[in-house]
């Protein structure tokens, strides 16, 4: 069960000035618990500490940030059931899947352990002509100072973990913003943080309204942003943001490509997870699916068997899969688009009903291009079919859109793999695997609308350091 209240924390300490935050249970929409609000002034206070901060946090060794990343491993492990159960219940996510975030987020932080001690740098031979014959570069990194980070309400562990854990691991300060509506599972890892030697200012974790947040973006004494979310929130945001580095991970609409020699029963099977896994509000869930047309019939009738069998209701029994949308707000928003689909033409294969903020799993073929479940992010459990004759076809159309973060592709012609990786307009391709798939080390992130940079530790540290050369004369 989640406490009754849980304070923010302003530099490396727990605040409880209010419980203004209600959090609600997703699935009953009763109240689950109350937390501490922030809001302009006690943000600044963060900043200016974070900034304070940025010396000690920068020598540290790397042991030092080792081993607070070490604890939290170890304190996520010993709380992993608490976790999950947390996780559950604020963001209505199936009880099985909220175990698979905290397996995810125990991956991450161990990840930044390890690369925690790995910040290399290097030689750079400088004698290319005569007059520098005698001179020698050093290249290190070092961090770039505090950060601002901003994280979603789908992953609300793991995203998180992907922004603290690479700024740990170089030793950058940082204030974060949680998701309103899912705050506590970044709180129950700032009291794991609040327990280790951090220097005063290292971490604030401040759930605060949004029109009191502006400084974590304009203030230039935080010299980057990370924001994971909308394009439409993400792009505004980077426009505001100044001189500081800024990493964007927004939308997506992600295609799936099923070519003939493809194995259609395994192909199936990793769709459903793909499209409808935490009711499809994943930026790479599978939302474009393209299948060659001598398979098409075979796949289409499987799909639609498979989906048909998915339950939804209840997120904390162990057999739910579908669980509800984050609001029902958004829930008939999702039901709305699917219906104007319909009216435009579209085949309803199965699903399109709603119960309250449960939307079942839908499946729709044959729908025009500017359709909004096909042109469009649709964050729910709804995934649209399309037959194409040549592979060419297939590209062409998986890259008619306005995103870019991963696709995946099923075939086993290492010819068409060359020619997906080349010319796919996305982040990551996926070979016989759907694009919702990742692994926490791996570079991610996406191109055109779904954003700029990459996360995935080594590659987030990267982006939160900054080359530092050193030349040397020796005679």
């Amino acid at each position: 069960m989640l406490k009754d209240r849980y304070a923010y924390y302003l530099a490396n300490q727990p605040r409880q000035p209010n419980a203004d935050l209600e959090v609600l249970d997703k699935y009953t929409g009763e109240v689950a618990t109350r937390v501490a609000l922030a809001d302009a002034a006690v943000l600044d206070e963060a900043i200016a500490k974070a900034a304070q901060a940025a010396a000690p946090m920068r020598r540290l060794r790397a042991y030092e940030r080792q081993a607070v990343l070490r604890h939290l491993v170890n304190q996520c492990e010993k709380r992993a059931d608490e976790l999950a159960e947390a996780l559950c219940i604020e963001a209505g996510k199936p009880i099985k899947d909220s175990r698979g975030e905290v397996t995810r987020l125990i991956d991450t932080l161990r990840i930044g352990a390890e690369e925690a001690v790995r910040l290399y740098g290097e030689v750079i031979p400088l004698d290319i002509s005569k007059r520098a014959a005698n001179y020698t570069g050093l290249c290190k990194r070092v961090p770039i100072g505090p950060c601002a980070f901003i994280t979603p309400w789908n992953f609300p562990l793991n995203l998180v973990a992907h922004k603290i854990a690479p700024a740990l691991a170089c030793g950058c300060p940082f204030v974060l913003k949680p998701a309103s509506h899912t705050p506590v599972g970044a709180l129950i890892l700032g009291e794991m943080l609040a327990q280790t030697d951090l220097p005063e200012g290292a971490f604030s974790i401040l759930p605060i309204p949004s029109s009191d947040a502006a400084a974590l973006v304009e203030d230039d004494r935080l010299k980057k942003l990370s924001f994971t979310g909308s394009p439409e929130v993400g792009w505004k945001l980077k426009a505001q943001a100044g001189k500081k580095r800024v990493t964007l991970e927004l939308g997506g609409n992600a295609a799936c490509i099923v070519e003939a020699d493809a194995d259609v029963d395994d192909a199936v099977g990793r769709i459903i997870i793909g499209a409808f896994y935490q009711s499809g509000q994943s930026c790479i869930s599978v939302q474009r699916i393209y299948a060659h047309r001598s398979i098409y019939n075979a796949l289409r009738d499987k799909l639609v068997t498979e989906t048909r069998k998915l339950k939804a209701g209840d997120p904390g029994q162990e057999d739910t899969f579908i669980g509800p949308i984050i609001t029902e707000k958004d829930a008939r928003r999702i039901e709305a688009w699917v219906d104007a689909a319909v009216k435009e033409g579209a085949r309803l294969l199965c699903g399109g009903g709603r119960s309250g903020s449960i939307v079942e799993a839908t499946v729709l073929e044959n729908l025009p291009r500017d359709a909004k479940v096909n042109c469009r992010e649709v964050f729910g459990p709804v995934a649209v079919l399309y037959a194409y004759d040549d592979f060419d076809e297939a590209i062409r159309r998986a890259n008619d859109s306005d995103f870019g973060l991963q696709a995946g592709v099923f075939t086993n012609d290492i010819r068409k793999i060359q020619k997906a990786w080349d010319e796919l307009e996305v982040g990551g391709v996926m070979i016989n695997e759907i694009p919702s798939w990742r692994v926490d080390h791996m570079p991610y992130g996406g191109v055109k609308d779904s954003g700029i940079g990459r996360e995935g530790i080594r590659f987030a540290m990267r982006e939160m350091t900054e080359p530092r050369l050193l030349v040397i004369r020796s005679a």
